[in-house]
């Protein structure tokens, strides 16, 4: 088996652990974005949601939990889009040139930046976790300590492949710009749509009839959906309204997220393939 892509995926996170103003604010900018606008937001809705009566047997939980597995998934994508980038700087400064010309086949470039995306987005949802939990988000209220294992263990599961999926796609986009400031523009283009048309922070049955459309396509809907089934559990009531995932939805929002880094790989691999550095 050709492990070199080994080689590329410890170049990236040596890289990554010695840029230490990125890796802070990469490991600390989600916690405070969970800690001032989680908090400030969840005092209006669990205002509002109080009005609601509760459902006998369903777990009522805070804006904060709802809104905690939301923050994850924002997390991941902006590491995963902007995971390629590092790609454009080599392009740039030739260094890719000497990657591209090293006795490997170069889809292990691909698989390199995909299993370091992998390790970051892991790294910040470990992060994202922890804080929530000391914030107070209730995240696996009431499992016991396997269940607790298993539901962290589906957590990243769903985040892998998430990653995979955006890390791919970000890499064939950097392999297709020219300069830095062109890629971050794109960046920004996508990230804004994809997150705020999906079910991070608020539920999408208010969605317009087209919207609801684009969020059930949406990756970043997907994981969410799988973050609080692990975290929440299939069934609880949020924001004055009532969430049940079945294992079958489950199962589809996983399927589509592996579909989607099939795709993003498979584009990603034609960009190097064919890509001419000079």
């Amino acid at each position: 088996m050709d492990r070199r892509f080994l080689t590329v995926y410890w170049r990236d996170m040596l890289r990554y652990v010695r840029f230490r103003a990125l890796l802070f604010s990469s490991l600390v900018q989600p916690a405070l974005w969970l800690a001032f606008f989680g908090i400030a937001m969840s005092s209006s809705f669990d205002a509002i949601a109080s009005q609601v009566p509760t459902v006998p047997g369903i777990p009522r939980v805070g804006y904060l939990t709802f809104m905690c597995a939301g923050v994850i998934s924002m997390t991941t994508l902006f590491t995963s889009l902007f995971g390629g980038m590092s790609l454009l700087f080599d392009k740039n400064w030739g260094l890719l040139r000497e990657v591209m010309a090293a006795p490997m086949a170069r889809s292990n470039i691909v698989l390199g930046m995909g299993l370091s995306g992998i390790t970051k987005s892991c790294i910040q949802a470990g992060i994202i976790l922890l804080f929530g939990l000391l914030l107070g988000v209730r995240f696996f209220d009431g499992y016991s300590p396997f269940q607790t294992v298993i539901a962290i263990v589906g957590i990243l599961g769903f985040v892998s492949v998430f990653a995979l999926g955006f890390v791919f796609l970000s890499a064939a986009i950097a392999l297709s710009m020219e300069s830095p400031e062109g890629m971050q523009g794109i960046m920004t283009l996508l990230t804004m749509p994809i997150f705020f048309a999906s079910n991070a922070l608020y539920p999408i049955e208010a969605f317009p009839p087209v919207l609801q459309m684009v969020s059930a396509i949406n990756p970043l809907t997907h994981m969410v959906t799988g973050i609080r089934y692990f975290a929440i559990g299939p069934e609880f009531s949020a924001i004055g309204r009532t969430f049940t995932y079945s294992t079958t939805d489950l199962m589809v929002s996983f399927g589509a997220l592996c579909l989607f880094a099939a795709i993003t790989f498979a584009l990603a691999l034609y960009r190097v393939r064919v890509a001419r550095i000079t």
